[in-house]
Order: C-alpha cells, then structure tokens, then sequence
C-alpha cells in the first residue's frame, strides 16, 4: 500500500516519526513534504497529499500540522477526500469504519508521539464496514459533485 505524507513545519517532525514508523511495516511513502522546520503554509501540503490520494497515487494520505484542524481543512477542500482530524485510536478506527476516510489528520503539538503511533495504527488496521455507512458516505460524495453546493 502506498501512503502520501505532508506536514508544515509544525507538524514535521511528527511527521518524519510516522515516516519512519510506517516504513519499517512495510508500506510504500509517497512524501509531499515539507522537508524542513521552515515555515510554511500548511494548506500547500494538504492539498498536495488530497490530490495525490484523489488521483489514486496513494491509497490513504496521513498529514500532520501543530493541531491538525488547518491542514485538515485544507486536505478535505480536494474533491474526494475524506480527511479525519484524530485524536484517539478509536477516533481513527470509526473514521475509517464508518466514514471510509481515506487521509488521517495529527495535530503535533496536541498529541504525543506514542499517541499518535496507536492512532496511526488503528487507521491502518481499519476498513470501510459498508452496509447502512455506504448510504451516508455515498451522499456526502453525491453533494461534493453536485453544483448545488
């Protein structure tokens, strides 16, 4: 599995951690950046992991910011993303059980870094239940495509 990673310079070093992480599990890094703890604009690099796992180049996308709200809003702006700002395990397991979210949003400055590992995990673990959450899921993407938005 291929994962898009992007971060600001407050999420960075999360990120780099979770880079890392994933990679000795075995899984493919697609990195959008950003490459240092230089300042920059975080939606920069939510739009750019949204429109890599838009595309299909990466199947999830994981993004990291200081809290993880602004990157996320920014993430979910790409047509067909469905970013999850988590701040627990169980958080992360239903947004991908019942939501089918496909990019995982960590505030850095808000979680430790054992934490968000689980996080990390229990999103990786996951998958889309289906059935009554398909209905709703479906509806969300039908009002994305819409013009009546």
């Amino acid at each position: 599995m291929k994962i898009a990673l992007g971060s600001d310079h407050g999420g960075f070093e999360l990120k780099e951690i979770v880079k890392e992480y994933i990679l000795k599990k075995g899984y493919e890094i697609i990195d959008c950046g950003t490459n240092s703890l230089d300042s920059v604009d975080y939606p920069i690099y939510g739009f750019a992991v949204g429109k890599t796992v838009s595309n299909k180049e990466a199947e999830i996308g994981i993004i990291v910011c200081g809290t993880g709200i602004g990157i996320s809003i920014a993430a979910n702006k790409v047509s067909g993303v469905r970013a999850a700002l988590c701040t627990n395990s169980y958080m992360a397991k239903m947004a991908r059980e019942h939501n089918n979210a496909n990019i995982l949003a960590l505030g850095a400055r808000v979680l430790g870094t054992g934490v968000a590992l689980e996080i990390v995990d229990a999103f990786l673990n996951s998958n889309f239940a289906g059935w009554r959450h398909a209905r709703r899921v479906d509806l969300i993407s039908e009002f994305e495509k819409s013009k009546n938005n």
